[in-house]
């Protein structure tokens, strides 16, 4: 019975949803093609024709365009597909073939809103014929008879099928063995039915996203209505067009990095929303405040900017804009500006210039009469210029707009023999160019932003990150460093003060002194009080390396001020010297060429700053200038960089991304909410295996951080754990102790006490005993994953005593040895971390566990006799019973698909056989009797299907017929039994032999599988063949169900025997 929602049933309701949106339904099968063949011709012309109409383009001309396009390259598939869809969008000119005939611009894809003339379709299960083999999508989309989307589907009822497996099957096997399908590819959707994401096909799997809005102020959906969610929102024919248009990016210049961005749903509303408002507020009949954008630090704010660009410049009412980008100095974002610069194919103007300085600034925008997209610093507009421009076409999009963008105000500074006026940078630039609009960027919205530009028009919270996957989220534990004063040096202190009293100082000076010596920085900066916050530190942070809870070892600490930050710099050098050495990258880690060419010496801990000239010698000498701290941040940002610890004061706290940065230590107060959520937000980029953030609190700054989470996130207070690591321990404590129930009557002391082999093999035992049920295997499973999760937010030495965190580690270990024979059974297998699959391969490969076979290399080496006595010997040595039966699964399911390749009609006899066999033992209950009734039998069944199998295989040689003949005896027998008539066995043997020998002709039917003429061929061959020999001794009436099975084992063999 087939599964109530299987993949075919997924890929019949996606299709439905696909048909309501006005797309015309093809399976393809019913398409007229050849199977190398991937555009839908007939369809490509039909658009030329009515397209092009007006320009009279001839039949010989549309004939010509589709010939390039076939024999365009299809490989590399990077550059291929960057080439077509420059093609495909942004079109080229054609050249006529009557040469008196006027040129005209040719675009594949219809982009017009009026008249559209786009011929889009969804196919389904489309054979595709590549170089080395032949593939079979779930389902296409096309425009015009262009691949443009490729679509897998995974069934959400399966728990060892994922999603992750079709992008897998996407990005790995389409693309290597049908290049031609993706040279047309604009981007590729995986769902399941529950998760729907879409992406490019040279992302990782992390940057596919769903989309979970329909129109742009829709609250998002999540599960399965993300499904219709992303076909009505993104697949709406006109929103797909704009999409294609306008939001997928290519840079200028590559240099082997494969980029290609498709935007997410936030990116996409935002840049729509954003040039909306710009039209409606463009001066003079508007107010020049083109609106307000919040998206959370690392949401991809400078995308949008980029999609925004486009927009604003391919705008026909703007008459040919001027774009101006200002960034804030302090952190000019060298990533931004080289984005820019290489994006001016995509932007649409060549004229994309990073200014150098104020006078060249000034002279452009003085001249420029149209276009252009100028980068600056709001500081170069410090001083007042005068009027530079009044066109009321020019743009202004400021980033972080909060910081140094937002003050129009007049200050007075009064000095000693004057009144000074002085205004705000954005002050200035309202002077210069007064019928500008101007748009902010910022991740931390304040009053006086929006006063410049206007409400917020679009927003991208830290909890909707979160829940796209785009940012992990942050994990707090608050550790503050107590102080306590002693009450004798208090009482000399005052002693002190009475006396400077009596020798004239007066009172207003004491009291001043006293303000002083009594701020944050007295207590922060006491070396008691560093060298504690620096003892736990050290703890911690190796801790985290050891366990393996941190990604790359990357952390960064804040300190409250320069000397202090120095002052802590050097008590780590004293307490760890070898922090300091100077090495490329840490011992053990293997480098590339480019790695090399890449890498410098660094010192795995670093004081990074600006210096001042008053800075005591050896702390200006250890910030040195800007150029030592471009190159610290570029080796910050390699993952492979000796640098791992970055000591920092305000540097690097706002605009430093470093994706795999995941713990802050924070010793300075933050009162300001948008500082805080700024600089907590280094640790929440998202990286593959990072599942949070986590911020150590030595200050107290746990009030800010609720008030500014309640601020800039959908924050509701009664789901936050004010203290998450703490929440985690009591976690790890709870799930230890369900653990420990579920292990009642096992006795793991040989685990604690005993020699490395007896510990070895007391977690092979405790492997064996937490399979008795299929149930508690899997419950095991799911706590200890659960217990690790929360472990690696906590695991501090100081955390748990040593024998809870032997414990830990010894669940960890069973669970790993379980993992890898249970291999797809337990849930959450594809968000496991890179350093956790390592830690399972290390724990299963280790010598002396009893027979626990690695299957990934023993079972799958072609080297390996998997029927020879000595394989059989070892698997019958196995005493653990859960264990051989694992063992022994996976070695039949890999025989029995091996077997099928040539006999089909057996193979599917042993398959059932087999998963009879399994189900008996996946619903073994918990009576102790019917347990080991179970186990008794299991593996022996196991066993002797083996051997049948094995007996199956050399069955051939006593019938004087080979082993590929003996696969058609056994289909002519078989449809024999299934129609219910005889036919002797001698001409069985005959027949068989014929067919197979019939089949050897490689060159009459070498392209069989792409040719419908020579498949029939072929066919007709096989049905004279049994028609010579009187098969089958039917009525003519079911000749034709007859063939239909022997000519299915045909090309069943003639699939895999060609290969």
């Amino acid at each position: 019975m087939p599964a109530l929602f299987s993949e075919a049933v997924l890929e019949q309701a996606i299709i439905d949803k696909f048909k309501a949106e006005g797309y015309d339904y093809v399976s393809g099968d019913n398409l007229h093609r050849e199977l190398t063949d991937v555009l839908i011709e007939e369809d490509l012309s039909a658009f030329l024709a009515a397209k092009y109409a007006p320009q009279g383009i001839t039949q010989s001309e549309i004939d010509s365009i589709i010939r390039n396009l076939r024999y365009a390259a299809a490989t590399p598939v990077y550059s291929a597909n960057r080439a077509m869809f420059t093609k495909m969008v942004e079109g080229e000119t054609f050249v006529r073939e009557d040469r008196s005939a006027k040129d005209f611009h040719l675009r594949l894809i219809d982009f017009d809103e009026d008249d559209n003339k786009n011929i889009v379709k969804i196919v389904n299960q489309m054979t595709v014929k590549g170089p080395k083999a032949t593939r079979r999508p779930d389902a296409i989309v096309y425009i015009n008879g262009l691949p443009v989307v490729v679509m897998e589907f995974k069934s959400a009822i399966k728990e060892d099928t994922t999603i992750h497996d079709a992008y897998i099957q996407i990005t790995t096997r389409y693309m290597r063995d049908i290049p031609e399908l993706f040279k047309y590819n604009c981007f590729a959707v995986l769902s399941d039915g529950v998760n729907t994401k879409a992406g490019s096909i040279f992302s990782d799997y992390e940057h596919f996203y769903s989309w979970r809005r329909i129109e742009a102020n829709d609250r998002p959906v999540d599960g399965i209505d993300s499904l219709d969610t992303m076909i009505q929102g993104m697949f709406r024919k006109e929103r797909l067009y704009d999409i294609i248009h306008n939001f997928i990016y290519f840079p200028d210049t590559d240099n082997g990095k494969n980029m290609k961005v498709v935007a997410s749903y936030p990116q996409y509303f935002a840049a729509r929303k954003l040039l909306a408002n710009v039209l409606h507020h463009q001066k003079p009949k508007g107010d020049g405040k083109g609106g307000t954008y919040f998206g959370t630090t690392g949401c991809g704010k400078s995308f949008i900017m980029l999609f925004l660009t486009r927009l604003i410049m391919h705008e026909s009412s703007l008459y040919s804009p001027t774009v101006l980008l200002i960034t804030d100095r302090s952190d000019l974002d060298d990533q931004l500006s080289r984005q820019f610069l290489n994006s001016k194919k995509f932007i649409g103007d060549n004229t994309v210039v990073e200014m150098d300085s104020r006078d060249q600034l000034k002279e452009l925008l003085a001249k420029t009469a149209s276009g252009g997209v100028y980068l600056t610093t709001v500081q170069k507009f410090a001083d007042e210029f005068g009027e530079l421009s009044t066109r009321s076409n020019i743009i202004c999009i400021s980033d972080e707009a909060h910081r140094t963008q937002n003050n129009l105000d007049m200050k007075l500074v009064v000095k000693s023999d004057e009144v000074l006026k002085r205004y705000g940078f954005a002050k200035f630039l309202h002077t210069a160019l007064p019928q500008a609009t101007y748009i902010g960027f910022t991740g931390t919205p304040v009053d006086a932003t929006m006063d410049v530009f206007g409400p917020v028009i679009d927003q991208y919270t830290m909890t909707d990150s979160v829940k796209d996957g785009i940012t992990v989220r942050l994990v707090y534990d608050g550790r503050p460093a107590r102080a306590t004063l002693d009450d004798s040096k208090v009482q000399e202190i005052e002693e002190y003060y009475k006396q400077c009293l009596a020798e004239g100082s007066n009172q207003y000076q004491v009291d001043a002194s006293k303000k002083a010596v009594t701020n944050m920085a007295a207590i922060v900066g006491d070396d008691d009080v560093l060298n504690s916050v620096a003892d736990y530190f050290i703890d911690h942070y190796e801790t985290r390396v050891r366990e393996g809870s941190t990604v790359a070892g990357k952390a960064m600490f804040v300190c409250l001020n320069r000397p202090i930050a120095f002052k802590f710099y050097n008590i780590l050098k004293e307490k760890r010297p070898e922090w300091f050495e100077l090495k490329v990258a840490p011992d053990g880690v293997e480098l590339s060429e480019q790695d090399k060419k890449e890498l410098i010496p660094m010192p795995m801990c670093q004081f990074v700053a600006t210096r001042s000239k008053d800075d005591p010698q050896d702390m200006y000498d250890l910030l040195g200038n800007d150029s030592v701290r471009k190159t610290a941040a570029t080796q910050f940002k390699n993952i492979k960089s000796n640098f791992k610890i970055a000591i920092v004061v305000d540097l690097w706290l706002t605009g430093f991304d470093v994706p795999f940065l995941d713990t802050m230590y924070i010793d300075k107060p933050i009162t300001q909410s948008h500082t805080i959520i700024q600089t907590v937000s280094r640790v929440n980029r998202s990286y593959a295996g990072k599942d949070s953030g986590l911020i150590v609190d030595f200050i107290g700054i746990k009030l800010g951080l609720l008030a500014a989470l309640r601020n800039y996130t959908d924050f509701r207070e009664d789901s936050f754990d004010e203290d998450s690591v703490q929440a985690a321990i009591r976690v790890v404590r709870n799930q230890v102790e369900v653990l420990d129930a579920m292990m009642h009557g096992f006795d793991n002391k040989k685990y604690f006490t005993g020699t490395p082999s007896e510990k070895l093999q007391c977690l092979n035992e405790a492997a064996e005993f937490i399979q008795k049920t299929k149930d508690l295997e899997q419950r095991f499973m799911s706590n200890v994953l659960r217990m690790s999760k929360a472990f690696n937010l906590c695991n501090s030495g100081k955390d748990f005593t040593k024998y809870e965190l032997d414990l830990i580690h010894y669940y960890k270990a069973v669970r790993s040895i379980l993992f890898k024979l249970t291999k797809g059974d337990a849930p959450d297998t594809d968000t496991m971390n890179a350093h956790v699959r390592e830690m399972l391969e290390g724990a299963i490969q280790s010598e002396g566990v009893e027979e626990v076979f690695s299957t990934d290399t023993d079972v799958d080496a072609e080297a390996v006799d998997l029927f020879s006595e000595e394989y059989l010997e070892r698997i019958s040595r196995i005493k653990l019973p859960n264990t051989k039966v694992k063992i022994l699964a996976q070695l039949l399911k890999k025989k029995v698909k091996e077997f099928k390749k040539v006999n089909k009609i057996k193979a599917v006899s042993f398959e059932d056989r087999l998963q009879a066999i399994l189900d008996d033992y996946n619903n073994r209950m918990t009576d102790a009797d019917y347990i080991k009734s179970i186990l008794d039998n299991v593996a022996d069944q196991l066993l002797d299907l083996l051997n049948q199998l094995k007996e199956e295989e050399n069955s051939f040689s006593a019938m004087g017929i080979d082993y590929e003949e003996k696969a058609f005896y056994d289909i002519l027998v078989a449809v024999a039994e299934k129609f219910q008539f005889e036919y002797p066995d001698d001409k069985n043997i005959e027949l068989a032999k014929e067919i197979r020998a019939a089949l050897r002709d490689k060159e009459k039917y070498s392209d069989w599988a792409n040719s419908m003429q020579i498949k029939a061929l072929m066919q007709a061959d096989i049905i004279m063949i049994l028609a010579k020999h009187g098969y089958p001794p039917v009525p003519p009436e079911i000749y034709e169900k007859v063939y239909s099975d022997i000519l299915e084992q045909t090309e069943n063999f003639k699939k895999y025997s060609d290969d």
